[in-house]
């Protein structure tokens, strides 16, 4: 079961499955960039080792603080659980290694003010684990450690340190969290007795953007209210209200959904944007404007009355909008 640890920086209670510490002193570079933690599955040996022996233990949605340099310099979203992958191309190290190893895919955001732990080892010691430390009592590395467990109090005094950038990393958690419910969601449609074929297969498409709901969508929108692109097959129909959150009758409602370029979709269904009914663009404060700017978004703008949407609207700007 998750427990709820307190953020010190903000007071909020965030939810943390599993916790991890990664030493990525000579594969950072290739690791952040790539998206990905890799080791091999034994030491040069073949003798087990407990740090590579933890790769099997991620799984997604985990949260993973990378340590490179005495910094804590990223922190990580687990997007899927190990499987065994060829080694990967890393620049300064793995000569040594194995071909063979785990591959665990993870996206990093690295942090603007990196965490010294070294700094903060008076908060921290009282919480390293003593077994399998990340770090020495003095608050230096190991460099035996590649991947090892974070006890939830230690990652609490973490997250405290880390401050506000951390929130961006829940974000992520809870957008993979929420794929994973609809996932769930549309496979239990298809164990449905109450419903025939024909319905399930609509009601799965409606939740890619496609089928009858596409076609109803397009009965209300001609092209992407923000970009003016017209040919459907570079638009998304995307739901207003979450597929999530709707009845049946409402995945397939065409009020219920906008035709968006997949990049407007993207933070439309982010929370990152959201419009009025009158058709005024609404932006999140906690979007950063340089990317309406590269993506030719005007901060200021109208795309037209959207009182047809508005029921729909209403929901998407309570519950979906990040304020």
């Amino acid at each position: 079961m998750n427990q709820h640890i307190p953020l010190p920086s903000t007071g909020n209670l965030l939810p943390i499955a599993n916790c991890w510490w990664v030493n990525q002193n000579q594969t950072y570079t290739e690791e952040i960039s790539g998206g990905f933690l890799w080791s091999p599955k034994t030491k040069s040996n073949g003798h087990r080792n407990q740090f590579y022996d933890y790769m099997t233990d991620v799984r997604s949605g985990d949260i993973v603080f990378s340590f490179s340099d005495t910094l804590i310099k990223a922190v990580g979203i687990a997007t899927g659980g190990a499987y065994s992958s060829a080694k990967p191309v890393f620049d300064k190290a793995g000569d040594n290694w194995s071909n063979i190893g785990w591959f665990v895919p993870i996206e990093f955001t690295e942090l603007a003010r990196p965490v010294r732990p070294k700094d903060h080892i008076d908060q921290i010691r009282p919480y390293l684990p003593e077994k399998y430390s990340p770090l020495q009592e003095n608050g230096d590395g190991l460099q035996s450690v590649y991947l090892t467990r974070v006890p939830q109090h230690m990652a609490g005094i973490l997250i405290g340190l880390i401050g506000r950038e951390y929130e961006t990393v829940i974000g992520r958690r809870q957008d993979l969290e929420q794929e994973i419910v609809c996932s769930n969601l549309e496979a239990a449609i298809v164990g449905r007795t109450d419903i025939g074929p024909t319905m399930k297969e609509q009601l799965v498409k409606s939740r890619r953007g496609q089928g009858l709901f596409k076609i109803n969508v397009r009965r209300n929108e001609k092209a992407c209210r923000v970009t003016g692109v017209s040919d459907p097959r570079n638009l998304r129909a995307s739901h207003i209200k979450p597929w999530k959150d709707c009845t049946d009758m409402e995945k397939l409602n065409g009020c219920n959904g906008l035709l968006l370029a997949p990049h407007v979709d993207h933070l439309f269904d982010k929370g990152m944007i959201s419009f009025t009914d009158n058709g005024d663009l609404i932006v999140s404060p906690l979007l950063d404007r340089e990317i309406l700017r590269r993506w030719s978004i005007p901060e200021v703008l109208n795309v037209g009355s959207l009182h047809k949407q508005a029921m729909f609207l209403a929901f998407h700007r309570k519950w979906v909008l990040k304020k």
